[in-house]
């Protein structure tokens, strides 16, 4: 699998050829919004099997091989040439597939109400390359019951691409995460225990197979409450058979306050769990400032500190499927309007200018002018962004990626994964 950067004066048909596919093929895999209209700098999935390199100034074949794994014999045997002969600028080398390693993808799927057609058609296409779908979510009552999501197609979908469902539970009143009812459950024995009841009933009966923890914005007070209450829903769910599993705040030290990380014990936690989501995205939100949704320096910083609380067959990176389209100049108190990287590429086709790459982000991003002569400043992820994290997560030994959320759509990202790992499958 290639990733190709448009340049000035391409076509999906001088693409093409330079990798020895058809438009067609291209277009189909990256279900391209602008196939007559590329922009600079689009970066799209070339389906083929390896990819190519075009060699620098200063290239040999040892440093080649470092950068791709591959010994420099075998890189000049696959190519036919000698091993000891300098190479030409501008060279062009064929680099065979790479061994994939095992690893663990989830998805969240939030409908509103309703499963959307959108929001369907979404998980039928991720769910060949899941390990576990997230439907989310179910929500505490105060009374120790569930409010249950809509879940439409979802468990024959999950059965048919051998996924594991995963009952989500959250603290969320009036689509808020609550404080108050999170600390009301933590501290009621009697409520925990309804609870509990009622979750390990509603995953059998739904045939889902993990109980995925997603309590945000506890109080700090109740940090080894909740300790305690993942141990005994840990307990009963593997008592039931059941996994459990738990969201975590994006934290770089044990001591980190705030509203979203004092209660999350990534030691404890992590000791517990049978593996975590770690929600390392919205730096870049939609009531911020204009930036990288998970820039890779933060997200690598919090992963590095997870490791040092719990092994890395634990961890799931946090990965977001979206991006975002601020107005300038950015304004406090405005929200951002978010965006699939699909819809992002045609925005930029419809404006006819370039997209920019962030190499210290690893992120794309453009800015525009509207109808209505506003600026923009979009952030948003493409098929480097996710290389750069899968790279991140081979070189980390982590357990996998967990996307949040599905419905907006980013074909790159699915074939990506199929390039660089092998989809485990637990169900």
């Amino acid at each position: 699998m290639q990733i190709h950067v448009v340049e000035s004066g391409q076509t999906l048909s001088s693409i093409a050829e330079t990798y020895g596919t058809t438009p067609a093929a291209i277009e189909k895999a990256n279900e391209l919004p602008n196939p007559d209209n590329l922009v600079i700098g689009q970066a799209m999935v070339i389906p083929i099997e390896g990819s190519y390199y075009w060699v620098r100034q200063g290239d040999t074949l040892y440093t080649i091989g470092q950068r791709y794994q591959i010994s420099a014999a075998e890189l000049a045997r696959v190519n036919g040439i000698s091993q000891y002969r300098p190479l030409q600028i501008g060279q062009k080398l064929y680099i065979p597939p790479r061994p994939r390693r095992a690893a663990d993808f989830n998805a969240y799927a939030e409908p509103k109400r309703t499963v959307s057609p959108v929001l369907e058609a979404d998980v039928r296409q991720a769910a060949p390359h899941l390990t576990y779908l997230a439907p989310f979510s179910f929500r505490i009552k105060r009374d120790g019951t569930l409010q249950r999501p809509a879940l439409d197609d979802f468990q024959a979908i999950a059965k048919d691409n051998h996924v594991l469902l995963m009952l989500v539970v959250t603290n969320l009143e009036k689509d808020q995460f609550s404080s108050e009812l999170g600390g009301l459950i933590l501290n009621n024995e009697e409520l925990q225990n309804k609870l509990l009841d009622t979750i390990i009933q509603t995953a059998k009966e739904l045939g889902m197979g993990d109980i995925h923890f997603d309590m945000e914005a506890l109080p700090a007070q109740d940090r080894d409450a909740y300790v305690r209450f993942l141990r005994k829903a840990r307990d009963r769910a593997h008592a039931a058979g059941l996994m459990m599993s738990v969201a975590l705040a994006p934290k770089t030290s044990a001591q980190q306050q705030g509203k979203w990380y004092a209660a999350h014990d990534y030691k404890a936690i992590g000791e517990l769990a049978d593996f975590v989501v770690i929600m390392t995205y919205e730096w870049g939100y939609s009531g911020g400032p204009p930036m990288a949704v998970s820039p890779i320096g933060p997200v690598r910083r919090v992963l590095q500190y997870a490791l040092t609380e719990m092994p890395a067959e634990k961890i799931l990176m946090g990965q977001n499927l979206y991006g975002y389209d601020w107005t300038l100049p950015y304004q406090s108190g405005t929200t951002a309007k978010a965006l699939s990287p699909q819809a992002a590429i045609a925005l930029a086709a419809k404006h006819n200018v370039h997209i920019q790459y962030d190499y210290r982000a690893q992120a794309p991003f453009f800015e525009y002018t509207d109808d209505e002569n506003k600026k923009h400043q979009v952030w948003f992820e493409d098929a480097r962004s996710i290389q750069a994290k899968f790279n991140l997560v081979k070189q980390l030994g982590l357990r996998g990626v967990s996307y949040w959320k599905l419905g907006l759509p980013f074909p790159q990202n699915w074939l990506l994964i199929e390039s660089n790992f092998r989809v485990r499958k637990r169900a």
